[in-house]
């Protein structure tokens, strides 16, 4: 648009950070049937869970239902390229995860040059923060310095290397939205602590729970889901196919 070293996974080859949810059981029959066996399929090996019958049974393509989830609004802040973007990325992630800003500085800004630019790419961003009450800070910091058009630059002011081992305390997220350029920072503060702010998280939140999320980062691109922080490549092929699949539709 990362993770705190005693709850990131202890494989880099993961390229995610995991955090268990607590759900409640309507909630996690949604995460079934919208899709969560399909997370699962595209995590690393050694990360996905023994088969089961209910998974099995499960076992549908759920791509229209959650290519249905991008939003496509025109005046979504926290978004970047066409509304009517042939295909739509859209990305669950935490300012405290490692691996999200590992994809923030290595991949995503070749995306956004590639695809974004020439109308081919939409980004979506959701606020997922699972690592305390410092991600739901940043979070909501996000959101507000995006009120302000500068989410794209508060984004990268905090995935910087470095930039989460100082941590996301109010003085610190105010010294963020100021190098991003926010140009009122006593509105920022005030949005950052509004029920606005807070609303915007919790249905972000709700809809990753929903569909079975449960690590950063984690995406769905044009309804299908894709695991962790991947290599470029992935992205690109994933984009290639989408885009075809598109024009078909």
């Amino acid at each position: 648009m990362s993770s705190s070293s005693s709850r990131s996974s202890s494989s880099s080859s993961s390229s995610s950070s995991r955090k268990p949810l607590l759900y409640a059981a309507g909630v996690a029959v949604a995460a079934i049937t919208l899709g969560l066996v399909s997370w699962q399929a595209t995590a690393p090996a050694e990360k996905r869970p023994a088969d089961s019958s209910a998974a099995a049974a499960s076992r549908t393509d759920p791509a229209a239902e959650l290519r249905a989830l991008a939003r496509r609004e025109s005046g979504d802040k926290l978004a970047v390229g066409r509304a009517d973007a042939p295909v739509v990325l859209i990305e669950y992630s935490d300012f405290k995860c490692g691996y999200c800003g590992k994809f923030a500085r290595d991949t995503e800004p070749e995306l956004v040059k590639k695809y974004v630019e020439d109308g081919t790419l939409r980004i979506e961003w959701r606020n997922f923060p699972i690592f305390g009450a410092d991600s739901e800070a940043a979070a909501k910091a996000a959101w507000a310095a995006g009120q302000q058009d500068r989410f794209t630059a508060f984004h990268a002011a905090a995935y910087a290397d470095g930039s989460k081992e100082k941590g996301f305390a109010e003085a610190r997220l105010v010294e963020l939205a100021r190098e991003a350029g926010v140009p009122d920072l006593e509105r920022f503060k005030t949005d950052m602590a509004g029920e606005q702010a807070a609303a915007a998280l919790r249905k972000d939140q709700e809809e990753g729970y929903r569909i079975g999320v449960t690590s950063t980062p984690s995406f769905l691109l044009d309804g299908k889901p894709i695991a962790g922080a991947r290599p470029l490549a992935t992205f690109t092929a994933a984009i290639a196919e989408a885009k075809a699949a598109a024009a078909k539709r």
